[in-house]
Parts: C-alpha cells; structure tokens; sequence
C-alpha cells in the first residue's frame, strides 16, 4: 500500500491542495447495521458536529461511533456553556488579512479532474448496510475509476467511464433509501454512480459536501467529453471568462494612457475592477493578495548565482513594493479568480450546464423553472435575464450566462429570499378589522427606558415610517393650560400634545393608507380636555373617524373601508349619559410600575442604588406576584362629552372573564390586557382566547415592570388571536426583529390577515396546540445552508484583525408545535466566503403563522457573538436558490453580507402558490391515519357527522394515493423528497438514451395527462419507472373525476351540521348533559366542524395539485426533448387555463 501512495503521487499532474490521500486511505473499515455514521463535517440528521479541521476528517472507529456526545446538539451562545469540544481547542484569536497562496479554490472542471485524480477516501454503501471505506481514483488515461482496498482483482476494481449512465447526487438510490444507516448519511455528502447495462449503482459518502460536488462535477464533465476532456480544457479553458478578463484589462490599460499593456495597469485600478465585480472584498485584502504574489514569484525569480559564490536572495525582511505599483494582466487575473470565484456557484452552473462551462438559453430555462419555481418561463425570458447579468460582450451576443453573470444573478435582488409580490399589498382588507393583526407601538414618545430616558417627537415619526398602525398618547395637565404628553409615574421630560398630534397628522399616512388607531390615555381636567379635543379636532380634522356604529353591528369596519382615517380609542360615556359630561374608569398603565417602584424602595433600597437598579432588582419577584394578583381598583375621572364623541369604534372596556365578554361585548369595544395577565389567560383559556379575538379587537402592552423597555415575545399573544401587541420600538432584539418581518409581509402596510382558522366563526383552535391543527396539512421545510459572503466581525468584538469563526442558527417560531431550532457547524477563520453545506428539514404545523430566522455568529468571540440576522415569514419564502441579506442589530442592512441557501417546500396539500411551493411528499407508513370524528353526545348530530366518515376516507384516499404515487416516481426517478416534478422528468432525459443515442422514452402531449410511450425494447429499471408513472396518472386521473363528488358530499353533511350550532347548548341540556360535559360537546361539534372544512379545502387544493403536476410533466417534455413530435401539434407550454379533465382524453395543447 506504501507503495501504491507512491505511484500516485508520481502519476498525476498539478496537485489540488487539500485532498491529499491519509494514512487512514490503507484501512478498510466495516459498519454493521446499527452503528452510527460519521460523515465528517456534513452533520447527519441526528445533531450537530463539530468540526475544527475543514479539508480533513477522522473515520469512523468503533470507539467515536458510540460516543453520546456526537449526537448531542450544541447548546446556544446564550447559556455561555462551552461544550468539550471547544474547551479542548488550543486556539487563540489570530490576525488574519488573506488565506495562504497554497489554498487553492476549485473554480473549473480541470481543477476537479486534477482532484479525481489525486484521489480521495470515500465511504461505499452496500446494501446489508455495511459500509467500505476505500480510495477512489481516476486512472492517470481518464478511462476508468478505481479503488483500493479491494478483493476483487485489479482489473476488475475500477469502473469504465464509457460505461457511466448517470451520477446521482443525494441518497436517492435503492441502496440509500434500504441502507440501516441511511438516516446518519447526510444528503449533501451522498452521490450515486449508475453505470451498465443493469443500471447498476456505486453508492458513496464523501468526508464533505464539497469533496462530493468535486467528484460529481468531474465525472459529468467526463460523461460528456470522455478521455479528450483536458484537452477540451486546455484548449477552451473558461474561454469566455478569459476572454472577457483580458478585454477588462486591455480597456483599463487604455484608460491608464499605457503604450504598452505588457506594463501592466495602477494597482489601484486593479483592485476597483476586482470591487466592481466583487464589492464585498476589502480593498486591504486584494492589494495584500497582489504583494504576495508578488513576493512569491520574486522569491522564484530573484534568486540569482553571486559570482558563483553563492545563492543571492531579494528578501531583506521588509514588506516588498510592487513595481511602480503596477499589475500584470497574469496577475490581475490570478487575484480576479481568488476573489471572484465562488466554488458552490461554479458547481451549481456545472449541474445545469450542458457543456459544463457555461448556460445557454435552454440551460437557463431548465434553472428557472426546475429549481427558482418560474412559471412561463421561454428562451426569450432567459436571454432578457443573461443581457442583464453577463459581463462579457461575447456572452450577450450569444446568449451565454458565464459563472460571472450566473453569480451576480444570483445576488441580485431577483434571487432575494423574500417573494417580491409581498412587497405589496397582498391580503385581501375587506375583512372586519378584527380579523388582522396590527403592528403597535407602545409608549411611543419613549425613546430610551420607561422610568428616566428622555421622550421625543422622533418615537412617532420612526414608528409610523415603521409602518406602525397603533400609537399611544398619554396626555396630562400641563403648564400654561397646555395639556403635554407624559408618563405621569415617571421622571421622563414632557411633550406638547400640540407638537405629538402634529408629528401624527404628518406622517400618520407616510408608509401605510390603511387607519391609524391613537391610544388616548386621559389624565387630564375637564378645562385642558377641552384644549385636547380643540388640538385634535383642529390638527387631524376630517380624517378623524367619528361615525357612530350602527347598534347590533357584529364585526368591525374593514381596513380598506377605514383607509386614510384616524381612530380613537379611549374611554367613553355610556348611553345614560343624556348629552352630558359624565364619569368614567380611568386608565392608568403606568400606575403599577409606580407602586412596584415605591413597594421596591421602601423594601430596602441600599444607598446610592436608585430607584431604576432598585425596580430591576425586584422585577422578577412583582412580575410573578402581579401575575397572581388582581388589578388595582381603576380611579374614575369626569369625562368630557365632546371628547367621547371623538371615541367611537375602538371603545376601552375592562376585562372582567371570557363569558362577560361573550355576554355584554360589543364588537366596537376594545379591552387591554397586561402581558402577565394576557399570558396567563393564554396559557388556562387558549382557546377561548382566540374564539373572544374573533368579534373583540384586544390589545395586550408590556409588562410595567419592563423599564428597560425590554420586548415580550410577539409570538405567544399571536397564536391567541391578540391582534394588538405593543412593542417597544426604540428596542431592538429577536422580539423586535420578529414583529419587523412580521408586517412586512402585506406591503409593510401595518396590517396582516390572520390564519382562516382564528377567523371562521366555527372552528377549533387552541393556542397551546403541540401536535398538528386540525384541519390543517402541514409542510415539510427543506433549507440547505450553502455558504455566507461578507460576514464582518460582530461590532462589540474585542478582537484584534477581522477573523471571524461563523456558525448559523436557523430558528423557527410559531405554535409551541413549530418552535425549534437548529445549527450548522463552525468555519473556523473565515467570514469571506465560509462554506456551511448543511440541509435541515422542519415540519410546520401552522404555516400561516411561521416565520424562519437566520442567525449568524462568531463561535470564537471576544465580548460579542452577533455578527446578523435576517427574520421572514413562511407565506414569503422564495423556494429554490436564493440570497438571504444580512441585518444588524437594530435593524439595518449590512453591507454585502449574505447568506446563500436552497429552500423548498413540500406538503401534502399542494398549498400555496403552485409554482412556489413543492408538491414532492414522503411515502406513507402502511397503517393510513384517517383524521377522526368526535361524539358530543347529543344523538341527534352524532348520527349527522357519522354519515361524515366515510366521505372523509374517501377523501383521505384519492388525496393520500395521488400523493404516494409521486412519491414513488419521484423514488424512481431518482431525485430526493425536494425535488417536483419538472425536475423528475428532466432526471429522466440523462438515462433514458439507447445505444444509438435515441431515447428511449417519449411524451406523447396530446393528452392532457401526458402518456409515457417506451420506443423499444426497456430495460428493467425503465420499466419500472414506466409502471410508476402510469400509476401515478391514474391516481391524479382518480381525484379529477371524483373529488368533485366527495367535495359537495361534505359540504352537505357540514351545513346540515351547522343547523344544529344555534341550538347546541339547548340540545346538549335536553340530552342530560350538564356542566363541563356541554362545554365539551360544543369544543366538539368546533372540532368536527373544522375537519369537515379542511378536509374540503384539502380536497380542492388537491385538484390544483393534480393540475400543477401534469403541467410540469408536460413542460419538462417539452424542455428535456422527450416530447413526440409526431404527437404534439405546438410544442408550447401550457398556461394557467389549459386545466386537466375529468374524462381521460382532453383537447390536444394547442
């Protein structure tokens, strides 16, 4: 073996640094089912790993297999717990400006071939889920693949590469999916190899993602040009990016006024062509780049014979010039390609590439549609995208998108994760305005804490610019008969109410149309409530709301119809009033951080300890005991009849229980609760709590004891329904940065439309749900972390240098069942472009309610970790590859910092936007789960909902089988759970080709359910895939001619249902029910209700499913050239209109 590592370096060429054979590549190790999996730095699913090293990794030994701590997740930063790992590094934080001349990034198929090569340990997968560890190689004729170890004979351990049919990447073979280590095998690491005539597969682990994607990228590039691929690279090397290089150069060069080019251009010129491309570089690190390679190459130059004495070297220990600071056109180009080549977007062109260098038309169109989600996408579309993108002239005039213009199209604001179409208006706002959550302000004139920090006009102009539709006033008596603007219980200066309402007035409008709602808090006299109804009256005139709601009234105005009006809410004067002032409850939030203040400081205070530290010192004791404690009896006040006849849709009220509500309420009356309080009711009441937010507007504020202006978290009063929850702007943190990204997803309007399922008047929800919502399909979350651009070093780092060491978290919050979180490994000295290469999967329960966060931070920190954060909601994921822009703290873009990811989206409902979402699922288990009915007890309306079960099965069926017969395709098709089936089909145009280089599969497109037509004789595995897919256009077939049925069958059964809902209570007393047994039937008949209603909308979004799925199919024949021409009449795609039909042959596509 000893000598084998010999002849192996001798037979290669140009070495690639970093994948050089170890003395582990002599050992052959054995797995047996059971023992887990080390992939190196790709973590499995089962945890996260550490990983200092990034080029190299151990095996997987009998004793690191069955270590517990491998498979326990790394605590967060927060709990500043240092696991083993870390304590066990010896590493201080060093001053780095540029990585080492030797590191070598892979930028071209030559670099991956050079790779192959050399060699590399993989791991092989058999099939009785035992595992080989061997050295794979390239022979030196780039005719075959190799290993060693081996029992076979060497002439039998290698593969032709003529007899290659495909290279797979994931574990998405047979092998993979029966393998008892499947789930320790990370996704990313995973390739396949089918090869002969049988479809034989060599399934491989690779020690990372990216020594996977070298072998994959290789091998393909191999499959097309064979044994001639490096002379193809030696004679087209990258042409296109070469030549265009050599063209920037020549035109600097001119506008430098040089006669000769071989001079070189101003080193400063150089590096703005190298930010031009690249803005997110330091111009620090590329002249450092320039000077050692400079240095390095006078070294090699400048050693010169000295009279034959000796060996004279030029290096005098001082920091070398670069000749009168020019730069050759080699170098330059050497520096363009460290700093402007992104090896994870080099490999992605390559996999979509057809001639593994750049993308033409057709290869861009595939990219758009199979993996961006594009929908009527043509050639024309793709050559308007590369005339935006492509640098070079050449690549324009031919409609080639080189790996520069494929990098800045990919970073352009196309490709930002966030859906541009939520960038406006959205949601439907002709719903009661019950029915939306509502971004708002609390304390709004604060700018700093609540008890000493100073107050200012500036509150109300950023919060409404911040699209805020809820501010709050508190107006007192001031001086000179003016009322000002305070918090009467603390030491922050006053505003004039003047000033607050013209600040209002101006800029209520600014960023949102939609109604502004003003929170007066009154602790004023009657003579200076008379100057605050003329300030309001004279300053917001007509645009205040004064329209008395008609009595009986159930639901609130909606926002479109309140659109540029200004609404009060405060207290007002009851009916019995007759034209006269009156006295009402006062309001007073800030009178129980008083008492805590006072009961903090007569406690015990100790000298030079003010009343703020004292407060903060007991804030854990008084919120726990304000938890447990009523409220303190409201002090009543005289309230001016002019000034409650301002006050009519948002009336305050105070909260007395759930049933008084229910009782008294009106739909125009608004109570507030503490954040305590409103907790606790969320926590003992979940779902009356959201069944009281669906008439009742409720508006929850901060803890008084938050005089820090600290944030609750918005999330645990959403999933209640509280569609009023005021945030402390001037704060910024998690808590904040969720309420952000929150509202920016209808137009930053300031308004959301809550979940159907807290909207319907009977429906069943409860907030504190751990399990999956009934009535609801949840989704399947795939993001893939690829990598990170331009991370900076966290702003309060005590660090000398700019190295950062950065790892992700990504974060889900939504319901308890959603809520998790889980992270990446470290790059270690990194923050350019650190490399992640890790997938996570997320089930969400209630997606209208998720939002996803990504969290960047320095694991070797020295005073701060945070270096940014991006937060979006779900509904405004953009599937497929995407940049994800980078915030700070508080909230603004960091330059050039980015984080690059693959997102998809997978149900069994098909929801959302068709050409958004994937409509791939995994295969259900063999006990099919039918979403049960439940008795309430009253006979009468049991025997209406069990009629319901079979219909229900029914339902359950055509949905459950079209869905698993996808997922079988997808399987056979060999493309992971992610993929659509656009992709499936295009998977198929890479095996289905015969010996004479026909295919032989075709589409015929007459149908509107494509058929799969075999052109000769198939072997086994294409029969297979045959099989499949005939199955699965019966299943879809199956739900276009009965879902139609089955649909208005529950529909019938639900209305019958709902006659009883008037009557239930009496219904349930008639039949001797008592007590908590009628509030059960009435949860019940809600639970019932809300299945009958989901598993209708299930059923109808099913048939778009079927819709979408026969689209792409037809779409990918046309695009992957396995449509039957003699079949199909206009080889176009299909539009939104030409729609499956129930009968088997529809009209031909026109």
């Amino acid at each position: 073996m000893a000598e084998f590592g010999e002849k192996k370096k001798n037979a290669v060429g140009p070495s690639v640094t970093g994948w050089k054979a170890s003395s582990g590549a002599e050992v052959s190790v054995e797995m047996h089912r059971g023992d887990p999996l080390s992939n190196g730095k790709c973590s499995g699913s089962g945890g996260v790993r550490r990983v200092q090293n990034q080029s190299s990794c151990e095996s997987p030994t009998r004793e690191n297999a069955g270590s517990d701590s491998a498979s326990q997740a790394i605590p967060r930063r927060s709990s500043l717990i240092k696991d083993g790992s870390r304590a066990g590094r010896e590493r201080k934080k060093t001053v780095s400006f540029s990585s080492s001349l030797s590191e070598k990034k892979i930028s071209s198929a030559a670099d991956c071939i050079h790779s192959m090569v050399e060699g590399s340990e993989l791991k092989k997968i058999r099939t009785n889920s035992r595992i080989y560890q061997r050295y794979y190689l390239l022979d030196t004729g780039l005719q075959a693949l190799c290993w060693e170890p081996s029992k076979k004979e060497s002439d039998k351990a290698r593969i032709a590469l003529a007899s290659i049919r495909e290279v797979r990447t994931g574990r998405n073979t047979e092998t993979f999916r029966t393998s008892g280590v499947y789930e320790q095998i990370s996704e990313d690491c995973a390739f396949s190899i089918i090869y002969g005539e049988m479809y034989e597969s060599l399934d491989l682990v690779a020690n990372s993602a990216e020594v996977a994607n070298i072998w994959v990228t290789g091998l393909r590039y191999l499959m097309q040009y064979g044994k001639h691929a490096l002379d193809m690279l030696a004679s087209s090397h990258d042409s296109l990016r070469l030549v265009w290089l050599e063209q920037l150069f020549s035109s600097a060069a001119e506008s430098d006024r040089l006669e000769d080019v071989e001079e070189g251009i101003r080193l400063q010129l150089a590096i703005k062509l190298i930010q031009r491309v690249n803005p997110g570089v330091s111009s620090g690190k590329v002249e450092q780049r320039f000077r050692e390679l400079q240095r390095v190459r006078e070294r090699v130059c400048g050693l010169t014979l000295d009279d034959g004495s000796g060996i004279k070297d030029h290096s005098d220990g001082k920091r070398p010039a670069i000749k009168n600071e020019r730069v050759t056109k080699e170098e330059f180009i050497e520096v363009f390609h460290h700093f402007c080549t992104r090896p994870e977007i080099y490999f992605l062109l390559v996999q979509f590439s057809s001639n593994k260098e750049f993308l033409d038309t057709k290869d861009l169109m595939k990219f758009l549609e199979a993996e961006q989600g594009m929908a009527q996408v043509s050639e024309e579309t793709s050559l308007k995208l590369i005339r935006s993108h492509e640098p070079s002239e050449e690549g324009q005039q031919q409609g080639y998108l080189s790996l520069d213009g494929f990098t800045s199209y990919l970073t352009s604001p196309e490709c930002h994760l966030f859906d541009a179409e939520h960038h406006s208006i959205c949601q439907d706002m002709s719903q009661p305005l019950s029915h939306y959550y509502i971004n708002s302000s609390h304390n709004t004139y604060l700018i700093e804490d609540q008890f000493r920090g100073p107050a200012d006009i500036s509150g109300y102009i950023r919060a409404l610019r911040m699209g805020c539709r809820c501010v709050e006033v508190d107006v007192c008596d001031g001086p000179d008969e003016e009322p000002v603007v305070c918090t009467g219980h603390s030491l922050s200066p006053p505003l004039p109410l003047r000033s607050v309402l013209e600040a209002i007035g101006k800029f209520a409008f600014v960023a949102s149309d939609y109604p502004l709602l003003v929170c007066i808090e009154n602790h004023c006299s009657q003579h200076q409530q008379k100057v605050m109804y003329q300030h309001l009256v004279g300053t917001l005139g007509d645009r205040l709301y004064t329209s008395t709601p008609e009595e009986g009234e159930s639901y609130l105005p909606s926002p479109h119809a309140l659109k540029h009006r200004i609404l009060l809410k405060g207290k007002k004067l009851g009916p019995d009033c007759d034209g006269e002032d009156g006295e009402v409850s006062e309001e007073d939030e800030g009178v129980e951080m008083c008492q805590r203040l006072k009961a903090a400081n007569s406690g015990g205070a100790t000298s030079g300890e003010n009343d703020k530290e004292a407060a903060q010192k007991n804030a854990s004791f008084t919120a726990v005991s304000q938890s447990n404690s009523l409220p303190p009896p409201p002090k009543r006040f005289r309230l001016l009849k002019e000034l409650s006849d301002l006050v009519t849709l948002c009336r305050s009220v105070r909260f007395i229980d759930f049933p008084n509500s229910s009782e008294k309420q009106k739909s125009w009356e608004i109570c507030s609760f503490n954040e305590p309080l409103a907790l606790r009711l969320a926590s003992e009441n979940p779902g009356d709590f959201v069944n009281h937010n669906k008439h009742f507007l409720s508006r929850v504020y901060p803890n008084p004891m938050r005089i820090d202006s600290s944030n609750m978290n918005p999330q645990d009063l959403w999933k209640c329904g509280c569609q009023i929850v005021s945030m402390n702007f001037q704060t910024a943190g998690l808590m904040m940065d969720l309420n952000t990204a929150w509202f920016r997803q209808n137009g930053s309007c300031g308004y959301v439309l809550r979940p159907a399922i807290m909207r319907q008047e009977v429906s069943y929800f409860s907030a504190d749900t751990r399990d999956t919502v009934p009535g609801v399909s949840p989704q399947l979350l795939h993001v893939k972390v690829i990598s990170g651009q331009n991370l900076p070093k966290p702003r309060g780092s005590g660090a000398k240098g700019d190295v950062v060491d950065p790892y992700v978290y990504i974060e889900i919050h939504g319901i308890p069942a959603d809520c998790t979180e889980r992270r990446t490994r470290t790059v270690t000295e990194n923050g350019d472009n650190p490399v992640f290469d890790e997938s996570f999967e997320f089930q969400i329960n209630l997606p209208e309610l998720a939002m996803v966060r990504f969290v960047v931070l320095d694991d070797d920190f020295i005073g701060d970790e945070f270096i940014g954060q991006y937060a979006i909601p779900l509904e405004c994921l953009q599937p497929g590859y995407r940049h994800v822009p980078l915030q700070s703290l508080t909230g603004e873009e960091l330059p050039y910092a980015k984080l690059f990811v693959h997102v998809a989206l997978t149900n069994r409902r098909g929801g959302g936007k068709p050409h958004k979402r994937g409509l791939s699922v995994r295969k259900a288990r063999k006990g099919r789960d039918y979403t049960a009915l439940r008795d309430l007890g009253v006979r009468a309306v049991d025997d209406v909902f069990k009629m319901a079960a079979p219909v229900l099965r029914e339902a359950t069926d055509l949905r459950e089988n079209m869905q698993n017969s996808v997922a079988v395709f997808k399987e056979l098709c060999g493309v992971s759970v992610v993929a659509n089936l656009m992709q499936c089909v295009l998977a198929l145009c890479s095996r289905v080709s015969g010996p004479d280089g026909s295919p032989l599969l075709l589409f015929d497109l007459r149908d509107h359910y494509p058929i799969l037509e075999p052109q000769g004789h198939l072997p086994d595995v294409l029969r297979r895939v045959v099989s499949s897919y005939e199955m699965m256009v019966q299943a879809n077939k199956a739900v276009m001619e009965h879902s139609g049925a089955t649909y208005k069958r529950i529909l019938h059964i639900q209305t019958i249902a709902m006659e009883f809902h008037e009557n239930l209570q009496s219904l349930a007393t008639r039949e001797g029910l008592k007590g908590r047994k009628v509030t059960r039937a009435l949860e019940s008949f809600s639970w019932n209700i809300t299945i009958l209603k989901g598993q209708a909308d299930l059923l109808k979004h099913a048939k778009d499913e079927v819709q979408e799925n026969m689209k792409q199919v037809h779409d990918a024949a046309l695009t992957g050239n396995l449509a039957n021409k003699r079949t199909v009449r206009s080889q176009t795609r299909r539009g939104p209109d030409d729609k499956p039909t129930a009968s088997g042959r529809g009209p031909s596509v026109k």
